[in-house]
């Protein structure tokens, strides 16, 4: 690696640790390198900033953050709560289980664990501490369970590890429903644990039946159609994950003249909630392909997987130090930044060590995912506590035993292939 390059990586993460946006944060650490590289031509950083975001399937991003915002003005997320509510009103800690539930089945629309994170934290902490959950359980309740979002499809992160790794959009969407029920049963059994302990009461003493399933998935059963439609429609050859994104926002608009819950004014207000979401996450994506054509001009993928294959003879060491190197990275470098600089060297390295790709692409977001609720800049722990108020300390210390669950889920990931892969090849 040069001298030059070491020194505009260097500088690139001192700006991310000084909090400086992360695009400006990786353009600032790439125009070092150009500045001090004056036989590069410059036009090649504006070039590349643009090509960055020409990929024809990085449009599902602004298609599905689009759908998951008219949801939110259609009344959908009220419909999905009451369902939620009555499916697990009967379990230990109820109004925490419902927290659990909504996030898995929330991000099957939404698509973005900081829109699920503050949505949550808006509708369910105040009824929480109310029916006597402490302040600082309520908040990671919601922020951990919000990690749910980016592995059901259609998460965004999935969409993302597709474009950059060339990988199936349709076969992660499909891996994820696996990963993200994993993560959410374990879940809803600490909580319930913990609840018990702490004598959380259920929401309700009643036995839940049939009939009032039916009943509660009635007016809910049309959103959850939604992650079936596009799952299905990928499989069958419809549509593509792209298209897919339109197709959902087609369907969202549907639901809002159904339930006549949306004004045209609630339209021009979800696009433009749309326009300023998708540009924070295109202009990452723009400034991280400026720096990952600077790592592929100075052969560090071709190095760094040189030195692995040299130094790790072993596919499950690896794999511990890729979980072990990827969550110290999360606890400094925002998901998606990470994500487009660190998946062109990690991703051929792991090929080259027989890791199935769906699974090490799991394996990645989940680390990701984790990485989010994880201190100093964990975005969502920062997220949930500005809204629920609750000092970050407190957070920390209830978030121990999560981050145990975490440890021991990305374990089970990690070493048991058939949790990302059984799915996958059972409709492939």
């Amino acid at each position: 690696m040069s001298d030059v390059l070491m020194f505009s990586s260097v500088a690139m993460l001192v700006l991310l640790f000084l909090k400086v946006p992360v695009f400006i944060a990786v353009l600032g650490g790439s125009l070092i390198y150009f500045l001090m590289n004056p036989d590069i031509n410059s036009l090649i950083f504006a070039q590349q900033m643009i090509l960055g975001t020409e990929k024809i399937s990085l449009l599902a991003i602004p298609f599905f953050v689009c759908a998951g915002i008219v949801m939110n003005y259609t009344g959908v997320t009220k419909r999905i709560m009451d369902f939620c509510e009555i499916v697990t009103a009967h379990l230990p800690g109820g109004l925490a289980q419902v927290n659990v539930l909504l996030s898995t089945v929330m991000g099957g629309l939404s698509g973005s664990n900081l829109a699920d994170a503050a949505m949550e934290a808006k509708m369910l902490i105040p009824e929480m501490t109310r029916k006597g959950f402490s302040l600082p359980f309520s908040s990671v309740v919601t922020a951990a369970s919000s990690m749910i979002t980016p592995l059901i499809p259609p998460g965004i992160a999935m969409i993302l590890y597709g474009c950059i790794a060339n990988v199936s959009i349709g076969k992660l969407f499909i891996s994820g429903i696996g990963v993200g029920s994993l993560l959410c049963i374990s879940m809803m059994i600490l909580v319930g644990i913990i609840s018990k302990k702490r004598h959380y009461g259920a929401l309700t003493n009643e036995k839940l039946t049939y009939d009032k399933v039916m009943t509660a998935l009635k007016p809910a059963f049309l959103p959850l159609l939604l992650p079936i439609i596009i799952i299905g429609g990928i499989r069958i050859g419809i549509f593509t994950a792209t298209e897919a994104g339109a197709v959902a926002i087609l369907y969202a608009v549907i639901l809002g003249f159904i339930y006549r819950d949306m004004k045209a004014s609630d339209l021009v207000r979800s696009l433009k909630e749309t326009v300023a979401s998708t540009s924070s996450i295109m202009l990452i994506v723009s400034a991280a392909s400026v720096y990952s054509w600077i790592l592929t001009r100075e052969r560090v993928p071709q190095m760094l997987t040189e030195w692995m294959l040299q130094t790790i003879d072993s596919k499950f060491v690896f794999l511990i130090a890729v979980n072990i190197f990827l969550l110290f990275v999360g606890m400094f470098i925002e998901g998606n930044a990470s994500m487009i600089i660190l998946v062109p060297l990690l991703a051929p390295i792991a090929a080259q060590y027989g890791v199935n790709e769906i699974q090490f692409a799991m394996i990645y977001i989940f680390n990701n995912a984790i990485g989010a609720l994880s201190p100093p800049m964990g975005t969502l722990m920062f997220v949930t506590c500005s809204i629920s108020k609750c000092p970050t300390a407190a957070f920390i210390k209830e978030a121990i035993p999560f981050y145990i669950l975490l440890v021991i889920d990305l374990l089970l990931i990690t070493y048991f292939e058939p949790f990302t892969t059984f799915l996958v090849n059972l409709v492939y």
